[in-house]
């Protein structure tokens, strides 16, 4: 019972107990049985897992063009009166070709030094707009819900770039149903990016720069449309029931060089479109084959193809960004990642 409903009931006992004796006789009368109040909890739905995943072929611009990546990830999800919580925060662990910083070598010893480390946390919150307004005008057809959509994400990494990013976004959701309980949304959205450079630092000034540069790096805001789905297969055979496939896709938008004030970057910084996705992931519902229905989805083992194109917004086909090609003009396949992904979740 929450505290609001306790505390009526004890307003409502201490009044019954002024009420004057020629009232007792009610207590006689037949009445119409009332039902009691259910206290229905803050929070609907309340989910929590843990990942170990495996990144077989990711890059590192500027540094590898593949390096094998270890994944430790957090992950909650939550659904309340008005909406959802989603939070998400990994531990990236590279492998020796994309290594720590500092990282001087040994001569003779390629890839010496140990593997980068990185944190990245996402919140993503949605307000319902059918919850909101408590009607149901925005159900129809296969669209479930329209909803208000705000978010954040933070980054930072132990390398040479020693990158501190950070970023907001704010937009709408559209919300849409798919067969056997699956689900599609999408979401244009406004996005600002902050972050950090070592390039832009002074000990790296090129020419095109003007002012005095700290490594700071203030991109402009842009556009983003985010994306992701899910379904169970449920036309398989009951036997074989235990699949499911989903994925996700973000797109944002071009946001300049990075300089802001009297500093300025040349040309050659200018960002391009950015592409971060996993199109497909194919779930094998382990716990329910073993412990049956009861235990669905306590524990995932899952595959999936990601697919990062213009990394960071970095132009993978800009030669002269210093980033994605070597100085020959050959392209270093740095800035566009293309790798398998394999993990298995488990919920607690």
């Amino acid at each position: 019972m929450s505290y609001r409903t306790t505390a009526l009931a004890a307003a409502a006992l201490s009044l019954a107990a002024l009420v004057p004796a020629s009232f007792a006789s009610a207590a006689d009368l037949p009445v119409k049985a009332v039902k009691p109040i259910v206290d229905v909890p803050f929070f609907l739905v309340n989910d929590n897992r843990l990942t170990y995943a495996y990144q077989f072929d990711a890059t590192s611009p500027g540094f590898a063009s593949k390096t094998a990546k270890q994944v430790y990830a957090f992950t909650h999800f939550d659904v309340w009166a008005y909406g959802t919580n989603f939070i998400n925060v990994d531990l990236v662990k590279s492998d020796h070709r994309d290594p720590a910083s500092p990282c001087i070598g040994v001569i003779g010893v390629p890839n010496a030094c140990a593997g980068a480390a990185e944190f990245y946390g996402l919140i993503r919150s949605t307000f319902g707009w059918n919850e909101l307004f408590h009607t149901k005008a925005f159900s129809m057809g296969p669209l479930h819900n329209i909803s208000f959509k705000v978010g954040a994400d933070g980054e930072t990494e132990n390398q040479f770039l020693a990158p501190n990013k950070k970023d907001v976004v704010a937009g709408l959701q559209f919300e849409f149903d798919l067969p056997y309980k699956g689900f599609f949304n999408v979401s244009p959205l406004y996005y600002q990016e902050w972050n950090h450079n070592t390039f832009t630092t002074p000990g790296f000034v090129p020419a095109g720069f003007t002012g005095l540069p700290d490594g700071n790096t203030h991109f402009k805001a842009t556009w983003a449309v985010e994306m992701n789905y899910y379904m169970d297969l449920g036309f398989l055979p009951p036997s074989m029931q235990y699949f499911a496939i989903s994925g996700r896709a973000g797109f944002y938008g071009p946001k300049g060089r990075g300089d802001y004030g009297a500093f300025t970057l040349p040309a050659t910084n200018n960002t391009k479109m950015e592409i971060n996705s996993e199109p497909i992931r194919l779930t094998f519902d382990a716990s329910k084959l073993v412990w049956g229905d009861k235990y669905s989805h306590f524990v995932d083992v899952w595959v999936a193809y990601r697919f990062w194109q213009n990394k960071f917004g970095l132009d993978d086909t800009n030669t002269a960004n210093g980033v994605c090609y070597f100085a020959n003009g050959t392209n270093n396949h740095s800035c566009t990642e293309r790798t398998l992904y394999s993990g298995v979740t488990v919920k607690f």
